[in-house]
């Protein structure tokens, strides 16, 4: 299933999309999709359905993140040897772990904002993961049991204030509209492999980044069982994994986005996003 929340802001219906690209509304079944929505039961039951009898909604609405009432927003950085190079930084021995704050989540299609003060506003794609079931310890293996699905997440990012203004990574990269997810969320069962799926990044038409999860440094599966030794994951729980090479910072010179510049990404099987930078 193809699982999303549209409707505008703090009004998201949840509905489904069909295989021939019809949104159906699912608020007969379901209030919204919060992380007991996206628990192995719920996922059954409106497995279920038959799309043909949910009413098709018509024109175009906003698609919001296709989850909501979340607990965290859990990043993983420097997961792409390439991209930790353009970088200048070290290949890391284990996974480097950064929170966005909630707050950071937005719709697939709505502006980000360029922050009050901010000069390195930056691009990054990368597929999350949406937690389905609790996840504590778990092992490597068992990990992806405990996915509802996947979605296409930029982790946009303010690289003067993640690296150049002290202390961790989460003050570039939690401004409101910093973390948008969607279109839609896919259930596991859409995603044949989830470590060999294309990616892309433009920025005004100009391919910036190409990339796939089979060069992640850390698997999927070894990210959420890493994160779940520090931290227990609920249901709803985000999880974005990393970037490949492109992002304004590994540029020569490093180039940076401006008010009225436009951001188009994908991942294979994820759809696609759009946001034009706006000031804050």
């Amino acid at each position: 299933m193809k699982l999303v929340r549209y409707g505008e802001k703090g009004a998201e219906k949840p509905g489904l999309i069909d295989k021939s690209g019809q949104l159906r509304d699912l608020s007969a079944h379901l209030k919204d999709l919060t992380g007991e929505a996206y628990s192995p039961e719920s996922l059954k039951k409106l497995a279920g359905l038959d799309p043909a009898s949910l009413p098709a909604v018509s024109g175009k609405p906003r698609f919001g993140a296709p989850v909501t009432g979340i607990s965290k927003f859990v990043a993983i950085g420097l997961n792409y040897s390439d991209h930790a190079k353009e970088t200048g930084a070290d290949i890391p021995s284990e996974p480097i772990i950064f929170m966005k704050a909630n707050t950071s989540l937005s719709g697939p299609n709505d502006a980000v904002e360029k922050p009050r003060g901010s000069t390195k506003l930056d691009w990054e794609v990368e597929i999350a993961a949406i937690i389905g079931t609790r996840a504590k310890y778990v092992s490597e293996a068992d990990a992806l049991n405990h996915v509802a699905g996947y979605c296409v997440c930029n982790d946009v990012s303010e690289r003067a204030f993640q690296i150049e203004r002290l202390g961790q990574w989460t003050k570039g990269k939690s401004h409101d509209t910093f973390g948008p997810l969607g279109p839609w969320l896919a259930t596991k069962d859409e995603i044949k492999d989830v470590q060999n799926l294309s990616m892309w990044l433009d920025v005004n038409g100009q391919r910036r980044q190409t990339g796939s999860t089979k060069t992640m440094i850390f698997s999927m599966a070894k990210c959420i069982s890493y994160v779940s030794q520090f931290m227990t994951l609920l249901p709803g729980d985000v999880i974005t994994t990393g970037t490949p090479p492109g992002v304004g910072l590994g540029m020569k010179p490093p180039t940076f986005l401006n008010v009225g510049d436009v951001v188009s990404l994908g991942i294979e099987g994820l759809g696609e996003q759009r946001q034009e930078i706006i000031a804050a």
